[in-house]
């Protein structure tokens, strides 16, 4: 009988806004769980028109999470959590989906999913050698400039080419200056909201195997290959009119990966700022980038001004979101494929590969979800996609705040998903 009863009430709420639902037909068959409501509200928000999904499938779902949710860390530990059925195009499980909490690493979904879309597929970060003056004999009377355009992945090999491209004009003395132009970014080395004590990337421009260490790295490397150097090094802007000798590029989907797979800060922030630089800002800051953010959030039918962005890749102890933001740009992604199709390949798969490789392993999550992992002290998030027994796609985020201990959050994570790939 009671089953009768969360059926009828889960039928009733996802096919009339909860505001007509009356108080006597809901109690009458004994209420509708807090999860259904709530999912049944945000189907009534929806923007599209909503198909009524099958009501024994999400219901067991849903109870499995009420199970989740009932345990006792929830009494000292906060919870954000939404689920959406992208195929139906509904909810199927809303918690706290509108609080504001700390995202962790899952920030760097709003940064890939923002490049993506505005920077394009095909987009490259670009590094290169230029010159002034005038070679003669063997000589380059002239300044050099090395033009950083922020490419985290800037590594020995493309150093290399930039020096065999000195050679290849037959170069054997530089005389002049040796400029590095940093114009591409501010001058701040950290982001917004980092704690100093941390293991921070060094967000400059010019970049060598991560390192700040480029004009060094180049100096060295043109005396090494028999290059006099009788040049002083100095940072300013390249001239118009400059050659170029060289450039090293590096795709979005190479800087996307490392992002993402494996956390990897620096990469989020080098694609943060491409944002910021593609609005025609020079030197672009963490502010511009953020404009750039603000727009999607629009785009995607939220109010920018609910959301509190510091930097790209989730290290800000600033960044506050919400996990109804992150299943809309999950769920914008996914109806747009120019932006699936670089971001899913990107995602760790449980208990395959990436931040996910060791977790889910025998259960119905594991090669299954592919999710976005978070983690810093007291936060622990996971947000991304997977397919429920039934054949829908799902989408979800979890954010798990006020942790004594990350694991728990993490294992919770994993039931919802398990919970949410089991038949």
């Amino acid at each position: 009988m009671n089953q009768l009863k969360y059926v009828f009430a889960a039928v009733l709420a996802a096919v009339l806004p909860l505001a007509v639902v009356s108080q006597d037909r809901v109690e009458a068959y004994g209420g509708v769980p807090d999860s259904v409501a709530a999912a049944a509200a945000d189907t009534a928000r929806a923007d599209t028109a909503q198909a009524v999904p099958e009501p024994a499938w999400p219901l067991n779902v849903q109870r499995r999470i009420d199970g989740l949710v009932a345990d006792g860390m929830f009494e000292t530990t906060q919870v954000g959590l939404m689920v959406y059925d992208l195929t139906a195009d509904s909810a199927i499980y809303c918690l706290n989906e509108r609080q504001r909490l700390r995202p962790a690493s899952t920030m760097k979904v709003l940064t890939a999913i923002a490049a993506i879309d505005r920077l394009g597929g095909s987009f490259q970060f670009h590094t290169s050698l230029c010159y002034t003056g005038s070679v003669a004999d063997g000589t380059l009377t002239g300044d050099v400039y090395l033009v950083g355009g922020f490419d985290p992945r800037f590594n020995s090999d493309d150093m290399s080419a930039f020096v065999e491209s000195v050679r290849s004009m037959g170069v054997d003395t530089i005389r002049g200056r040796i400029v590095a132009d940093k114009s591409m970014k501010d001058a701040r080395r950290l982001g917004e909201g980092w704690c100093w004590d941390d293991d921070n990337p060094v967000l400059s421009p010019l970049l060598i195997s991560r390192r700040d260490r480029f004009m060094e790295r180049f100096v060295d490397k043109l005396r090494s290959a028999g290059v006099a150097v009788e040049a002083d090094t100095v940072e300013g802007r390249l001239p118009a009119g400059a050659f170029t000798m060289c450039t090293r590029t590096h795709t979005l989907d190479q800087v996307l990966m490392p992002m993402m797979k494996e956390s990897d800060n620096l990469c989020a922030e080098a694609m943060f700022y491409q944002l910021g630089a593609d609005l025609g800002a020079r030197p672009a800051t963490a502010r511009h980038a953020r404009r750039a953010e603000r727009m999607l959030i629009e785009k995607v039918g939220l109010d920018p001004s609910d959301y509190k962005i510091a930097d790209g890749s989730g290290l800000s102890l600033y960044n506050y979101v919400t996990a109804e933001l992150e299943v809309r740009l999950l769920r914008y992604a996914y109806q747009n494929s120019n932006v699936y199709s670089h971001l899913l390949p990107s995602l760790p798969i449980a208990g395959e590969d990436g931040t996910l490789r060791k977790r889910m392993r025998g259960t119905f999550a594991a090669g299954n979800v592919r999710a976005k992992t978070g983690s810093v002290t007291a936060i622990s998030s996971l947000a991304g996609y997977c397919t429920a027994a039934n054949g829908h796609v799902l989408c979800f985020a979890i954010i798990n705040q006020g942790l004594a201990r990350g694991a728990d959050g993490r294992a919770f994570q994993d039931r919802v998903c398990d919970a949410l790939c089991r038949p």
